[in-house]
């Protein structure tokens, strides 16, 4: 039998990478290992191959608002096959960069399916590894659904690979995936329906700037429908029939194309957690605040598969996975903060929060000044065409400090950074209005929106 690792990594997304190179750069023998290609699902089958097809579809949205003021939109259109041989170019070669990339840092890659066979082994695809530590970055996958026809569902990694997109396409649920493939599917020439059984999408996001969102969505040629549940799905020929209901009436929707966007839940299925003495929950593995689990030592998680606080977005995954690494090197008890991590709904055009919710301010008993302003006629937005963009801060009134930020608008998926930024780091209002932006940018409508309002 071979020596133990002192780390194996289960996941070689964004967290798992960064702490396997983060504790083989400190000197430790360290293993990672997969059951797909290495990249995890941001840089492989979501957020880096949505935003390539999202310029497509950025393309075709600013030629539109443009129309009759200087440009000719024209015959202008989406080469669908052309737009994912383009996302390709991107992800097909990743796989082997990471690994070449892992290598480099002296790190062991391995491939198979990971089931723990005890609190400290592991077995994978037959053969049998013993580590002193392990980190679970398994990931996610799409929420399983419980009505008839489910089977007939694609996720969003089926949709990524679409040879040719439909005329028709129904996404069941009203988060993330659904309203950003939506926003493509509508430039790229389909008619999206967004199916949500909720009286609000986005529950997430402001709902001020949420309704300006739906407004922006149906303009754009998307059918939102909201308190609406999918009760079954059938197969007629090459289309499928989805049956609907509210709370009133039930009615029969011909598509093309059902999609999942009903979200994701940790990847923990084939880990064999409970051999490991690991707890864990549909919201992954139970964690101390410093990501070790609370009943095997030597286990710790990040991402997808650890039940924090932290929204399961990718830079919450890198920096849980760096946080975890450290505390096992150095033996520290380190916490991760969240409360500067900006999240973005990548639709066109993008709705960003950072930091607390109005609600949330008011429950936590802040005196917050709400700082609520229409951007839609400013400069910036004028200058694009855009005629929807609006942004809200919360600033606490005793410290002059943001404690929250929420924007929807043109480019404001960047400028929230700066929000997040001062969050982070505590600066007040005025310590961030002192900077000089460079103009015309939309940055420098920042001073503006940080303003007080009369």
């Amino acid at each position: 039998m071979s020596d133990p690792y002192d780390l194996i990594v289960i996941g070689a997304g964004m967290a798992g990478m960064n702490a396997a190179n983060k504790c083989a750069d400190a000197g430790w023998r360290v293993a990672i290992t997969d059951e797909l290609p290495y990249g995890g699902t941001c840089a492989l089958r979501g957020c880096d191959p949505k935003k390539i097809l999202r310029r497509g579809a950025e393309v075709i949205d600013a030629a539109r608002l443009l129309d009759g003021k200087g440009i000719d939109a024209g015959t202008l259109s989406i080469s669908w096959a052309d737009l994912i041989s383009h996302t390709r170019g991107f992800t097909n070669p990743m796989p082997q960069k990471i690994e070449q990339g892992l290598s480099g840092h002296g790190v062991e890659t391995l491939h198979g399916t990971a089931t723990f066979t005890g609190p400290s082994r592991l077995d994978i695809d037959g053969r049998g590894f013993d580590a002193r530590h392990f980190l679970i970055a398994a990931g996610a996958k799409p929420r399983p659904m419980d009505l008839p026809g489910h089977e007939h569902l694609i996720d969003s990694t089926d949709f990524l690979n679409l040879a040719d997109l439909p005329r028709r396409v129904l996404f069941v649920g009203g988060g993330f995936i659904s309203f950003e493939f939506a926003h493509i599917a509508a430039r790229a020439g389909a008619s999206p329906i967004v199916i949500d059984r909720g009286e609000r999408p986005l529950k997430g996001f402001d709902p001020d700037l949420v309704e300006l969102l739906v407004e922006r969505s149906t303009q754009a040629g998307i059918d939102v429908r909201r308190t609406t549940a999918v009760t079954s799905i059938t197969r007629k020929g090459s289309s499928f029939r989805v049956t609907v209901e509210t709370d009133r009436t039930e009615e029969v929707i011909e598509t093309d194309l059902v999609v999942h966007g009903a979200g994701r839940v940790p990847e923990l299925s084939r880990l064999g957690l409970d051999a490991a003495g690991v707890a864990h929950g549909p919201n992954g593995v139970t964690v101390a605040e410093h990501l070790q689990s609370t009943t095997n030592p030597a286990v710790w998680a990040a991402g997808d598969s650890a039940d924090t606080p932290g929204t399961p977005l990718t830079p919450v995954a890198v920096f849980e996975g760096k946080v975890a690494a450290s505390n096992m090197v150095k033996g520290t008890t380190t916490v991760p903060r969240y409360d500067g991590v900006a999240t973005v709904v990548y639709t066109i055009p993008e709705l960003a929060r950072v930091g607390m919710l109005e609600a949330e301010a008011q429950a936590a008993g802040l005196d917050a000044d709400v700082r609520q302003r229409d951007t839609s006629d400013w400069y910036s937005n004028y200058r694009t065409g855009e005629t929807t963009a609006a942004t809200k801060i919360l600033v606490d009134r005793a410290t002059d400090t943001i404690v929250g930020a929420h924007m929807f608008g043109p480019e404001y998926g960047e400028l929230i950074n700066a929000c997040a930024l001062a969050i982070t780091l505590g600066l007040t209002t005025r310590q961030l209005t002192s900077m000089t932006a460079s103009y015309p940018s939309v940055s420098s409508d920042l001073g503006s929106i940080l303003a007080p309002t009369a």
